[in-house]
């Protein structure tokens, strides 16, 4: 593939550190991303991912889905020249995982109304 058509990516994450750039065929997929996120991640973090499903990419304002493209996620930016396009990492635990924990923190609780007319 020529190297005009690869796509210039970077990757920031929640404490303004990024990851990358890394360049990529627009036939790229979020999950491929994603992967590739996983394995770049600093070892340094407290908060990591475990799995590529922990991972949540936004760009352009937009959470980007696993079967979409590369291509298919970039904004036509106009006449600006090609650049690195940054795309936010969030570390979103699996349903599974936060519907467990979930259970284990509901403890019987009373409920105590004390209301007070005068």
């Amino acid at each position: 593939m020529p190297e005009e058509d690869l796509v210039e990516l970077k990757f920031r994450l929640y404490d303004g550190s990024d990851i990358g750039p890394f360049r990529y065929s627009p036939a790229a997929t979020v999950a491929m991303l994603k992967e590739r996120i996983v394995t770049e991640w600093p070892k340094d973090k407290k908060i990591a991912p475990k799995a590529a499903n922990d991972v949540k990419l936004i760009s352009a304002g937009k959470i980007l889905e696993n079967n979409k493209t590369v291509g298919q996620c970039r904004t036509p930016f106009g006449e600006l020249p090609r650049g690195v396009i940054t795309m936010h990492v969030v570390v979103q635990p699996s349903l599974a995982k936060a519907k467990t924990e979930k259970k284990v923190d509901e403890s019987p609780r009373k409920t105590i109304c004390s209301c007070s007319i005068l």
